[in-house]
């Protein structure tokens, strides 16, 4: 799976870079975490600072072109980011743990 940046807009006031790519592969539409972790590798950030929107791959097409929110930090991204995102991309919330009460 190969990822290449089309575009990158700064966004200051939320802390974050509104991120656009390409996916490249060979299999199935890739995993949003598999994405994810292959976004961070290729912008030397951590997991839980990037958080993909969107997916979109074309039917019969080896090609999927996404949308990403890279924040300057995890603190960041748990105060703007809804909770449904936050659970589909793996990231914990501000006050939970990984066990229950």
């Amino acid at each position: 799976m190969e990822i290449d940046i089309i575009k990158e807009d700064d966004n200051p006031m939320l802390h974050r870079t509104d991120v656009r790519f390409e996916v490249r592969h060979d299999e199935a539409t890739p995993s949003r975490l598999s994405v994810r972790d292959s976004l961070t590798a290729k912008l030397n950030k951590d997991a839980e600072e990037v958080v993909v929107h969107e997916l979109d791959t074309k039917f019969g097409m080896r090609k999927t072109v996404g949308y990403a929110k890279v924040y300057d930090a995890p603190e960041f991204a748990r105060e703007v980011e809804q909770d449904h995102m936050l659970e589909r991309n793996k990231i914990v919330a501000d006050g939970e743990s990984g066990e229950e009460a």
